[in-house]
């Protein structure tokens, strides 16, 4: 089998970079846009970060699957339980790190979630109205969550593959009292090489020019997600002491 080695081409510096970087100016595919007058910021104070779960298990099969919060369509594939617990402690460790929130663990949204579902069975994992009442039992602002769909080793080396990795997830934040979504944004992606593709620079770039593993591609999908979320506190602001 052919491999693909990532490559940079010819007058890419002199010609299509300065295009690529007009056209990155006003589009940030996949995220909510302002249009028009937007309704002032939600306070938020204290999230629940329920972390991310697997749609898809190792043993399925390929195929199109839907969002249990937004709906929206993705291309599935199997997803291994160690993906889940991957994400959600970067996903924690990130928010601990910004300081924007005051948080609630996982493990303690686990096990309320858990008591829920053992005293109401209406309530299917991972849907808006399940997410509501976890945050409401902490008297949070607001829930996070997430959902992985595919997650697709790379087979080959960091300089040649077969098979590049390949990733789709989605990340929301939910209001507790009314299930409205607060934010969202999603991360569909397949690496290419330049070659194939000069809109991966920024991940040709991240990755010093290697193929990226899996994990590598996912959490730099997420560091992208997470600076489109917002500032938290008033209006994004720290309250000051």
């Amino acid at each position: 089998m052919q491999r693909k080695i990532l490559t940079i081409p010819l007058l890419f510096f002199s010609v299509a970079l300065p295009v690529f970087l007009m056209g990155m100016a006003g589009c940030h595919p996949g995220y909510l846009k302002k249009t028009g007058e937007s309704p002032p910021a939600p306070v938020i104070h204290k999230v629940v970060v329920v972390g991310f779960g697997a749609v898809r298990t190792a043993a399925e099969k390929p195929g199109v699957v839907r969002g249990p919060i937004s709906g929206s369509v993705y291309a599935g594939g199997p997803v291994p339980g160690v993906a889940a617990r991957i994400m959600t402690d970067a996903l924690f460790d990130r928010m601990v790190e910004s300081k924007k929130y005051q948080l609630i663990s996982p493990g303690q949204a686990k096990g309320v979630s858990s008591s829920i579902l053992d005293s109401d069975e209406c309530l299917g994992v991972g849907t808006v109205r399940l997410l509501q009442k976890i945050g409401k039992a902490f008297g949070a602002d607001a829930v996070l969550a997430g959902h992985i769909y595919r997650w697709q080793e790379r087979a080959g080396t960091d300089y040649a593959v077969n098979r590049p990795a390949s990733v789709a997830f989605d990340l929301h934040m939910i209001r507790p009292e009314d299930g409205r979504i607060l934010w969202k944004g999603k991360f569909d992606k397949t690496q290419r090489s330049l070659s194939e593709n000069l809109l991966d620079w920024a991940i040709f770039r991240q990755g010093r020019g290697r193929w990226m593993t899996v994990e590598e591609l996912a959490l730099y999908g997420l560091g992208k997600m997470l600076k489109e979320m917002p500032g938290g506190r008033e209006g994004g602001e720290e309250k000051k002491p």
